[in-house]
């Protein structure tokens, strides 16, 4: 039997649990990439698994708090210690605040953004940018998105940082990898988009799995072909 195109791979996603996090999962997972899928929420979490399973494909679990330093530390030794590396990190997490008017943000919702959106996201940059080095072709894939403006203050503040950190890196690893893409999905009707648009027509909106296929499938190529 031909091995899929994405065997002996090792795929390191965060914020598995759901949305387009859980949707690339499956997708690298159907293509044979080992699924290392991290997420605060085990429910989420284990249905992934289910679903993967089903599919035929392999997957281990990881729930963690990502603004946990240790948490974050331990999991990129114990996935250095069972493989010697990872192949791929593809980062979905994020923490969507209260709406609010820009001068009536709350410090605690200010302060919950800039943890898991700006410091957790380079903590965990600082943490596996090492353990997909040793790869072969080592892959980092982020997602940006577009909202409204008003009142998502804190969310627009954090994923403006996490966009400039991921250009930075983008920028600077040419030359020596990993290869650093930052795509943008198109709406989707995510736990996220339901904060900014709660009356919104959902039906109109693309499916989670369409995008991760569209967006991760012209990424990996060149292992696909």
């Amino acid at each position: 039997m031909t091995d899929k195109p994405l065997t002996d791979h090792v795929a390191l996603v965060t914020g598995a649990s759901r949305g387009i996090g859980a949707a690339s999962a499956l997708w690298l997972a159907g293509q044979g990439a080992h699924v290392v899928a991290v997420a605060r929420t085990i429910g989420g979490l284990e249905e992934l698994d289910d679903r993967i399973k089903a599919a035929g494909g392999h997957a281990t679990l990881a729930p963690m708090d990502l603004t946990d330093d240790g948490a974050i530390a331990h999991l990129c030794r114990s996935v250095h210690d069972r493989w010697g590396r990872a192949d791929i990190w593809v980062h979905a997490a994020i923490h969507v605040s209260a709406l609010t008017p820009a001068p009536h943000i709350q410090p605690k919702d200010l302060d919950k953004g800039i943890a898991t959106n700006i410091r957790a996201f380079s903590r965990l940059m600082t943490n596996i940018e090492p353990l997909i080095a040793p790869s072969t072709s080592p892959t980092a894939v982020f997602f940006d998105d577009q909202w409204d403006a008003k009142f998502a203050g804190p969310y627009a503040m954090s994923k403006a940082a996490q966009r400039a950190l991921v250009e930075c890196w983008q920028a600077e690893s040419v030359k020596t990898g990993p290869a650093v893409h930052l795509v943008r999905p198109k709406p989707m009707p995510t736990a996220v988009r339901a904060r900014f648009y709660p009356g919104e027509d959902r039906e109109k909106l693309a499916d989670p799995h369409a995008e991760a296929a569209r967006l991760l499938a012209p990424i990996f190529a060149s292992s696909i072909t």
